[in-house]
């Protein structure tokens, strides 16, 4: 019997996220075709196409936006970085107008608030974004707010924000939501299908997973919405190279089993560390790989940790195959309400009794 020949009308039930991440934005079955979108290196194209200029679009970022999109249930957009998705959102926002953000969040995005108000383009509002009374009073009381800004969990305090809650009231008063995703990924949580109107990723984190490459992400729902980020990212060229988003589409690809991997060690450590006298608290979601202690003896305990490793790697980001930490106050502009003792885990996906044999030998040797 001959074989049958694809047959590209078959359809299957709704694809699963692992699935999604492995198959999307995918050259067709067809012979000879490639498996793999090739990367391609242009900053021209001939006239009267559909791109004509490398800044308006790139094949290889079409198939890592399909890819990105199709898993947090939108339109995606590529970055040059986490932060230029960040200020092209914030762009959104008219002058004289404010938005409400959480008091622990990326530093990064505050600090894009921050100068943004000095500046008298808006004014930002920081409030504890897991009290959901708080939020919805805040949201109330300032008539000029255009936007909700949310992490969840927030970085680094792991915060969690009721984001159907918040985005519901929101709407009421006509104010956009937008939730930054970057922790738990679309595999743990698909904010436009709870509400919110933009989703932003700083994807040199888990999205491309292998601390090799600077990129950024925003995903919406609303075509509109799509146009306008797209018209910003256009004009400013806030654009990706075609091989960091390469690279950020095959890191994509593993996300599932990336993940799974470093979240299940998370979850391991975070129940070891709360038995050892060395740590006052865990802070842990309960999902992700993020985990965050808080040791008895507060910032020297902390620095003395992150200097006594040999697995851990004392780096400020997070999200890669290999486990980083570190004292998050020692960075100036993180707010007195985080912890001295606060240490930001970033869980990979090494073998765990080897990750928590180099923790506890240092943990130990904080008390002894």
């Amino acid at each position: 019997m001959a074989a049958p020949a694809h047959d590209p009308s078959t359809t299957l039930p709704a694809l699963r996220p692992a699935t999604l991440a492995v198959t999307a934005g995918r050259p067709p079955h067809e012979p000879d075709q490639p498996l793999n979108v090739p990367i391609t290196m242009t900053s021209t194209y001939g006239a009267t196409g559909d791109l004509e200029y490398a800044r308006f679009g790139n094949p290889t970022w079409s198939a890592f936006e399909e890819t990105l999109g199709a898993l947090e249930g939108g339109r995606a957009l590529a970055f040059a970085s986490g932060m230029a998705a960040v200020t092209t959102i914030l762009d959104l926002v008219g002058t004289g107008g404010s938005v409400i953000a959480p008091r622990h969040a990326y530093n990064g995005s505050v600090g894009a608030l921050a100068d943004a108000e000095s500046r008298g383009r808006l004014r930002a509002t920081l409030v504890d974004t897991s009290d959901t009374a708080a939020v919805i009073a805040a949201l109330q009381q300032d008539e000029d707010c255009a936007l909700l800004w949310l992490e969840s969990p927030t970085n680094p305090a792991l915060e969690i924000a009721d984001i159907p809650a918040l985005c519901a009231a929101a709407h009421e008063l006509g104010i956009r939501v937008v939730v930054d995703n970057t922790f738990a990924t679309p595999l743990l949580q698909q904010p436009l299908s709870l509400g919110a109107d933009i989703v932003v990723h700083s994807a040199t984190k888990y999205i491309a997973g292998h601390s090799d490459v600077l990129m950024g992400a925003i995903v919406v729902d609303d075509d509109e919405v799509y146009a306008a980020l797209k018209g910003r990212r256009d004009l400013a060229g806030a654009v990706p190279g075609p091989f960091e988003t390469w690279l950020a589409l095959r890191g994509l690809r593993t996300l599932h089993v990336r993940l799974e991997r470093a979240a299940a060690n998370a979850a391991e450590l975070a129940r070891r560390l709360a038995d050892h006298p060395a740590v006052a608290e865990v802070r842990y979601p309960g999902f992700g790989a993020i985990v965050a202690p808080v040791l008895a003896g507060g910032a020297d305990a902390g620095d003395f940790l992150v200097r006594a490793t040999s697995l851990w790697v004392h780096a400020t980001s997070l999200g890669g195959v290999e486990s980083t930490f570190e004292r998050r106050r020692r960075w100036k502009v993180e707010p007195a309400t985080i912890p001295e003792g606060l240490v930001r885990l970033s869980v990979g996906i090494e073998d765990v009794e080897d990750l928590w044999a180099d923790l506890t030998q240092a943990l130990d040797r904080i008390n002894a």
